[in-house]
């Protein structure tokens, strides 16, 4: 079944984690995502290991597992875009390309005149989409800018962690790139907006997205907590600002989540901790009092929950219409039913000849649901096919680019 992108051709000269998460995600709902990259290195995400998927043999393939995550459903092409030869492939591309997705800092595409400004004259209708940490405007634009950098800078590691005064306080990132990647989502929907847009007008346009306001945006309820109080919030470790109880829970054998929404499951909670009547004392009754009263509430919640392990408390909570659930480490995720279930474990075939484990898009569509086409490719796997297959190329002029190392 052709993917719903199916029609499109995306040049992704981007490198690491938020501009190859938009190439896969076009690339899984069908686009024709071509990852052009340097010759001899490619994507720094190749080296990023350990560690390395493994092929039949137990030994490691060529390219991290890091690699792997963000870069399935691409044909990788090198080219030497700093070389006139390599410039002129790129436009050549271009010119029959939909989507460009870059990374590089501001201004750096231009010395080779692979900017929006240039490619626009070469293809009017060219989405051109740029990715940086602090975006192509203001007084930190030139700066370079990692998602580290910016979970610090955005306001997410001052709400991350445990509270102050604790053991172990003290801001903390978020265990995965998450910054990146959610620029990488937003990114995603801003392209498909402007070829709606394209669509009707038949006008490409420049998208400009930084991790930076990316960041501050994904807040959500935490940036208006601050714009409604002007109150900056704080760390409070596992709970959460506006509602008790939504944090982990110590059990028997360790620890569990219990996520009470409303005060009927507040009421359900209580029950099955064998304590009814906490849900009619008056500092608990309503959300609103169960915040003011946070502390009382959680040690009263927390003295029931120590008397069994997690499982018995998941199965009887879950009885009782209560959300709830055991904190898992990976290997529990992946040996979970639901997720077995729903297939977001899959593999395929790598052109080392193995087959690589990939975590499957989640998007479930009836009509145009995502393809698994292509697995993360060797680098410069496609060269010749793609020349040959977009520009029309003959395999003495491929020859001649190979000998000149322009691709």
């Amino acid at each position: 079944m052709a993917g719903a992108l199916s029609h499109i051709r995306v040049l992704d000269l981007s490198r690491v984690l938020a501009g190859p998460w938009v190439g896969q995600l076009l690339g899984d709902f069908g686009a024709d995502v071509i990852k052009v990259e340097r010759p001899g290195a490619g994507d720094d995400t190749r080296g990023w290991g350990p560690p390395y998927p493994k092929d039949a043999q137990g030994h490691d393939i060529a390219d991290a597992a890091y690699f792997m995550c963000a870069n399935r459903n691409k044909s990788s092409v090198t080219i030497d875009f700093t070389q006139a030869d390599g410039q002129a492939l790129l436009r050549g591309l271009v010119e029959k390309s939909d989507v460009l997705v870059e990374n590089f800092k501001v201004g750096g595409l231009a010395q080779y005149g692979l900017d929006y400004d240039a490619l626009r004259a070469v293809n009017p209708r060219l989405i051109y989409c740029s990715i940086t940490g602090f975006g192509q405007t203001g007084p930190y634009a030139t700066r370079a800018g990692y998602d580290f950098l910016i979970q610090g800078m955005g306001g997410l590691m001052s709400i991350t962690g445990r509270r102050d005064g604790e053991p172990g306080a003290g801001p903390q990132k978020v265990g995965v790139a998450l910054t990146d990647v959610l620029t990488g989502l937003y990114a995603g929907n801003a392209i498909l907006a402007a070829l709606t847009h394209r669509d009707k007008t038949g006008v490409g346009q420049h998208i400009d997205l930084a991790l930076l306001d990316v960041q501050i945006a994904a807040l959500a309820n935490q940036s208006m907590n601050y714009l409604a109080s002007g109150v900056a919030p704080v760390r409070m470790g596992n709970a959460h600002p506006n509602i008790v109880p939504y944090q982990d829970f110590p059990t028997l054998d360790g620890d569990m989540i219990i996520a009470v929404g409303n005060d009927a499951q507040f009421a359900r909670l209580c029950a099955a901790l064998d304590h009814p009547e906490w849900a009619a004392k008056e500092e608990f009754a309503g959300n609103s009092a169960r915040v003011a009263n946070r502390e009382h509430c959680i040690a009263l919640l927390s003295g029931a929950t120590r008397l069994r392990a997690t499982q018995d408390w998941v199965g009887r909570l879950e009885a009782a219409g209560v959300p709830c659930g055991p904190i898992n480490d990976l290997a529990q995720v992946f040996a979970d039913p639901q997720v077995i279930a729903r297939g977001m474990r899959m593999s395929l075939p790598h052109g080392s000849g193995a087959d690589v484990a990939l975590v499957a898009n989640p998007a479930r569509m009836s009509e145009t649901p995502p393809t698994y086409r292509r697995a993360p490719p060797l680098l410069g796997e496609h060269t010749r096919a793609v020349l040959a297959r977009v520009l029309e190329l003959d395999d003495a002029a491929i020859d001649r680019l190979a000998a000149e190392r322009t691709i």
